[in-house]
C-alpha cells in the first residue's frame, strides 16, 4: 500500500483556464498533462493534495477547501469557482472556538429514565447527563467500556475551554504530553485535560465508567500522527492556554465544610489550576440540617455518584434521586437537598470555580 498515491478527482468545462488559475493564483504544480495538442486531463499538486481535472468527466462539480494557519494568507481569495467550475474556498486552519450564549435552565436526568446508550469514538459508549445543553454551552457524558482491555485510541487533542475526567467505576491508563510516564486513574479520582494537551486512553478495566465535561458542547477532536506518548519530557507546572494539567488523587484528599450546611466536601484543586475557569469538588452528607441555598455559578451541575437524596426546588415538585441521575441548577434559583443517605455522594462542577452561595427560604 506505500506505492499507492491519492487524487482528488472532478470535472472541469475550461482545462486550459483552469491551469492558470491553479498554477498562478493558487499556487500548484502541474504534475501531468495530456494529450499535449489540446489537453482534456490535467494533475496538479500542493497544499498536500493531488488534483486531478479532466474535461470529458461527467461526474459532479467538487469543492476544493484550502486551510491556512494565518489568516493573512488568504490573499483575498475567500471564495470563488475556478473557471472550469470547481468551487474553491481558502480558511483559517481550524476553525475558533466559539463559546454559546448559555441558555439557563432547571434539569434532572434521572438513570431510570433509559437515556439511550450511543456508540462514540474508540467504541465508547456515551449517555447524555444534559439533554438540553444548555444552549450548547456544555456536554456532560456518563461513558462506559463494558470490556475491558486495550483501547483503540489515538494521540489526539481537543480544542476546547474546559475538560473534566471523573473516574467514576473501574479505572483506566491514560498518558498524557508532558506528564511523564502512563498513570492509572482510579475511581474517586479525575484529570482535567488543558486544551490541546496531547493525551491517549491506553488500558481500561471491565466495565470503566467516568463522567465527563466539555465546554463547550461541540468541540473538535484532532489527530496528531506526529507525536508519540509518552514523549519524554515532564513539566508539571506547564500550562496549556491558561490551564495547568490536574490529577486529583482520592487517596490523597483532604475534606471540609462544604458550602452549604450538612455537608461536607473534598477540593480537586482543579478551579487554583485553571485561573478559576472551573471548579470541581465532591460531596458527601454530614451533620447538620440542610439549608435553602442559591448561587451565582454561570452553570452549576452535580452528579449523583453514591446513595440517594430529595432535590427539593422552589415552584416545582420535588425529586427523589439515586445513584447515577445528574441535574443542573440555573442561577439564584433555591435549592435544597434533603432526605440525603448516609452513604450520599454527589460531584459537582461548576463555571466558573469561584461563586457566590446564599441561604434563606424560597419566597
Amino acid at each position: 500500500m506505500s506505492n499507492i498515491k491519492a487524487e482528488v478527482c472532478g470535472p472541469t468545462s475550461d482545462i486550459r483556464a483552469d491551469i492558470a488559475f491553479f498554477t498562478k493564483t493558487l499556487g500548484f504544480k502541474l504534475d501531468m498533462i495530456y494529450p499535449a495538442d489540446d489537453p482534456r486531463v490535467a494533475v496538479f499538486s500542493g497544499h498536500g493534495v493531488s488534483l486531478r481535472l479532466d474535461q470529458d468527466s461527467k461526474a459532479a462539480a467538487i469543492e476544493l477547501r484550502l486551510r491556512c494557519a494565518d489568516p493573512e494568507d488568504k490573499g483575498g481569495l475567500g471564495e470563488q469557482v475556478s473557471p472550469g467550475g470547481t468551487r474553491v474556498s481558502v480558511t483559517e486552519m481550524d476553525p475558533p472556538m466559539v463559546l454559546p450564549q448559555t441558555l439557563h435552565s432547571f434539569v434532572v436526568r434521572r438513570l431510570a429514565d433509559q437515556a439511550p446508550w450511543v456508540v462514540g469514538r474508540a467504541g465508547m459508549q456515551y449517555r447524555d447527563l444534559i439533554p438540553d445543553r444548555l444552549g450548547g454551552s456544555i456536554i456532560a457524558s456518563h461513558i462506559r467500556i463494558p470490556d475491558g482491555g486495550p483501547v483503540p485510541d489515538m494521540v489526539h487533542y481537543h480544542t476546547v475551554g474546559f475538560q473534566l475526567i471523573f473516574c467514576y467505576r473501574g479505572w483506566v491508563d491514560l498518558v498524557y504530553e508532558d506528564q511523564g510516564e502512563p498513570f492509572r486513574l482510579h475511581a474517586g479520582s479525575c484529570v482535567i485535560q488543558p486544551p490541546e494537551i496531547r493525551h491517549r486512553v491506553l488500558f481500561a478495566s471491565d466495565n470503566i465508567e467516568v463522567i465527563e465535561i466539555g465546554v463547550p458542547a461541540e468541540h473538535i477532536t484532532t489527530i496528531d500522527h506526529d507525536m508519540e506518548l509518552p514523549n519524554g519530557t515532564v513539566h508539571r507546572e506547564r500550562e496549556f492556554q491558561g490551564q495547568k494539567f490536574v490529577h486529583h488523587k482520592v487517596e490523597e484528599a483532604e475534606w471540609s465544610d462544604f458550602r452549604v450546611s450538612g455537608f461536607i466536601s473534598r477540593d480537586t484543586l482543579i478551579a487554583e489550576n485553571t485561573r478559576d475557569v472551573a471548579g470541581v469538588h465532591v460531596v458527601r452528607r454530614s451533620d447538620g440540617k440542610p439549608d435553602w441555598s442559591a448561587h451565582d455559578s454561570h452553570i452549576h451541575f452535580t452528579f449523583v455518584m453514591e446513595g440517594t437524596m430529595t432535590l427539593e426546588g422552589e415552584d416545582r415538585d420535588p425529586y427523589h434521586l439515586e445513584a447515577g441521575d445528574a441535574f443542573v441548577t440555573p442561577p439564584s434559583m433555591m435549592t435544597r437537598y434533603s432526605d440525603a443517605s448516609e452513604n450520599l455522594e454527589l460531584l459537582e462542577v461548576s463555571l466558573p470555580g469561584a461563586f457566590r452561595t446564599w441561604t434563606g427560604e424560597p419566597e
